[in-house]
C-alpha cells in the first residue's frame, strides 16, 4: 500500500432539517454546533473529522449505503437516550445481532460495544444477547 495525500475531512450528511439534525446529533455526540454557512450546519471538528448537516429539497427513501458506528460502553442505556433524543430501534435489522437505531431523518447508525465482540461467518454480532 502506498502513502495517499487524500484523506476524509468531513462527513455530510444530507438533510431536509439540518438545524434539527444537528441538534440530535450534537446532543448524542457531545459535539456543539460551531458554525453555519448558506444550507449547511456544522459539527466541531474531532480528531480531525468533521460533521455537517446540508439542507436538501427531499427526504430520504432508502437504506443508506454508508452508515455510522458509534461506540459506547453500555449500547442498551445509548439506545433509551437516543429514543429519547427522537432517534429510534430499527428492528428489521435486529438478526443480524447489532443495534441499527435511525436519527430523527431515519439515517441509520449502529451502537456497537468498546469493547471486542465476535462475528460469526455471516457477519452477524454477538453483543445484543
Amino acid at each position: 500500500m502506498t502513502d495517499s495525500p487524500m484523506r476524509i475531512n468531513t462527513l455530510v450528511v444530507d438533510a431536509t432539517d439540518p438545524e434539527r439534525l444537528a441538534a440530535f446529533w450534537s446532543e448524542l455526540l457531545g459535539r456543539p454546533v460551531v458554525g453555519r454557512m448558506g444550507p449547511y450546519v456544522w459539527l466541531r471538528r474531532e480528531n480531525g473529522l468533521g460533521l455537517g448537516f446540508q439542507r436538501t429539497g427531499e427526504p430520504k427513501s432508502v437504506k443508506n449505503r454508508m452508515h455510522f458506528d458509534i461506540t459506547s460502553p453500555d449500547p442498551s442505556a445509548e439506545q433509551r437516550r437516543v429514543e429519547a433524543l427522537g432517534g429510534r430501534r430499527l428492528t428489521q435489522y435486529d438478526a443480524g445481532g447489532f443495534l441499527v437505531m435511525a436519527d430523527p431523518e431515519g439515517n441509520e447508525f449502529c451502537i456497537i460495544p468498546d469493547g471486542p465482540f465476535e462475528l460469526d461467518d455471516e457477519g452477524r454480532a454477538d453483543y445484543l444477547t
